[in-house]
C-alpha cells in the first residue's frame, strides 16, 4: 500500500490523543457527581446508564477519526494501464559538461548551478516533452525527449565532465545533435535551450544555430560564469578538486564567459539570451517566453497509474459513525413489582 498525500498520516496521532481527552473528560465527570452526595441515590440515578454502550461510541467515533485521515491520506494498492494523449512543446537542452563548467565563479561551480536549473525547468513543464543532449569536445543525446521527467532526472546524475573523454567545447556540434532529435513529424515547436559558459573554439556555433533555425528550432541560450572568470580546476576520477589547469608557460588557466557569441546564437535562433543569477530568475523569464509557443498533440504513451482506494476508508468511517449513533445512552429496565393475589367473588361467597 502506498499514498498520495503520506503527510496527513501524522494526523493519526490525534486518535490516542482524543482518546486520552475522552478518559480524562469521563473521570472529571465522576467526580463531579460524586462531589454531589448519597452515593446511593446517586447509584440509582445512573442504573439506567448504557455505560458499555458509551465505551463502544466512544471506540467508534474514534475509529471513524482514523479512518477520516487514512481516506484523506488517499491510500492506493494496485495498478492499471492506461492510454495518455499529451500536448505540448519538444523542448532540448543542449548542457556543457567540459572541464571549464567546474569553475566556482558561479555557486557551488557553473556545472552544478546548470544542472539544478534543468531540475527546476523539468518541475515547472507541464505535459512538455524534454530531451538532453550533453557536450564538451563531443556530443551525444543523453536523454532522448521524454515525458518521464523523472526518468530524465535520474540520467542527469552521470552530466559531469568525465563522461566525455575528448576535452574541448563544441556548441555548434552539440546545436546539430540537438536539432536531430526532435520529431520532425510532430506539429509542436521546438525549442534548444543551450547552458553553457560560451567558450567554444573549434567549431562555428553561430552557423549551426542558422541551419537549427532554419529547421524551425527556436534557440535560447543560458550563459554560466563571469565575463572576468576564475581559474580552471582539475580534478581526479572522483571529482575532487587537487589543483588548477596550467598554460605552456605554468600560468593559470583562465575561463571566461563568452557573452557576446551567446547573444549572438539566440539572436540568430530566434530566442533570447539570459545570464545565470543566483535566484534562478532568467528560468521564470524563459518559462514566459516559450509558455506561448505553439503546442501540438505529441504521441500517446501507455501510463501505470495507481488505483485509489480512498472511497473505502471513508465509506467505513461513514458507517462507524452511524453506529456509533445508534448506540442508545440509556437502556429501559422494567421494574420488579411483587402481583397483588386478591379473593375471588365465589371465595367469599363460601365463606
Amino acid at each position: 500500500m502506498s499514498f498520495e498525500n503520506p503527510g496527513f498520516l501524522a494526523a493519526l496521532l490525534l486518535v490516542p490523543l482524543a482518546g486520552l481527552f475522552v478518559y480524562w473528560a469521563d473521570k472529571q465527570r465522576q467526580r463531579a457527581l460524586a462531589r454531589l452526595g448519597n452515593p446511593g441515590l446517586l447509584a440509582r440515578l445512573s442504573k439506567s446508564v448504557n455505560w458499555r454502550g458509551r465505551k463502544w461510541r466512544t471506540a467508534l467515533w474514534l475509529a471513524a477519526l482514523a479512518l477520516l485521515i487514512v481516506s484523506i491520506a488517499r491510500p492506493q494498492w494496485g495498478s492499471e494501464a492506461q492510454q495518455v494523449d499529451q500536448e505540448g512543446l519538444q523542448v532540448m537542452v543542449a548542457l556543457d559538461v567540459s572541464q571549464s563548467m567546474l569553475v566556482e565563479d558561479v555557486k557551488p561551480n557553473r556545472l552544478a548551478r546548470a544542472k539544478l536549473e534543468i531540475q527546476d525547468l523539468m518541475q515547472k513543464l507541464n505535459g512538455d516533452e524534454i530531451g538532453v543532449v550533453l557536450f564538451s569536445g563531443a556530443s551525444f543525446v543523453q536523454v532522448p525527449l521524454t515525458s518521464d521527467y523523472m526518468t530524465a532526472l535520474s540520467y542527469m546524475e552521470n552530466a559531469e565532465p568525465g563522461v566525455i573523454s575528448r576535452p574541448g567545447t563544441v556548441i555548434g556540434d552539440a546545436i546539430r545533435t540537438a536539432t536531430k532529435a526532435f520529431d520532425d513529424k510532430l506539429a509542436s515547436q521546438k525549442v534548444l535551450v543551450v547552458m553553457t559558459d560560451g567558450e567554444d573554439v573549434e567549431t562555428n556555433p553561430v552557423d549551426a544555430a542558422k541551419e537549427a533555425a532554419d529547421q524551425g528550432v527556436l534557440i535560447y541560450t543560458i550563459g554560466f560564469g563571469t565575463p572576468d572568470g576564475e581559474p580552471v580546476p582539475e580534478t581526479d576520477r572522483s571529482g575532487r578538486v587537487i589543483g588548477f589547469k596550467q598554460d605552456a608557460d605554468g600560468n593559470p588557466v583562465i575561463s571566461r564567459m563568452d557573452e557576446a557569441t551567446l547573444q549572438e546564437i539566440a539572436q540568430v535562433g530566434g530566442g533570447e539570451y539570459y545570464r545565470a543569477t543566483p535566484t534562478g530568475a532568467e528560468l521564470e523569464s524563459l518559462l514566459a517566453q516559450i509558455d506561448g509557443l505553439q503546442k501540438a498533440e505529441l504521441q500517446s504513451r501507455l501510463a501505470v497509474r495507481r488505483i485509489e482506494h480512498y472511497q473505502l476508508f471513508l465509506a467505513l468511517a461513514l458507517l462507524a459513525l452511524v453506529a456509533a449513533e445508534l448506540i442508545p445512552d440509556r437502556i429501559e429496565r422494567k421494574s420488579s413489582v411483587s402481583p397483588v393475589l386478591t379473593p375471588s367473588p365465589r371465595g367469599r361467597g363460601l365463606g
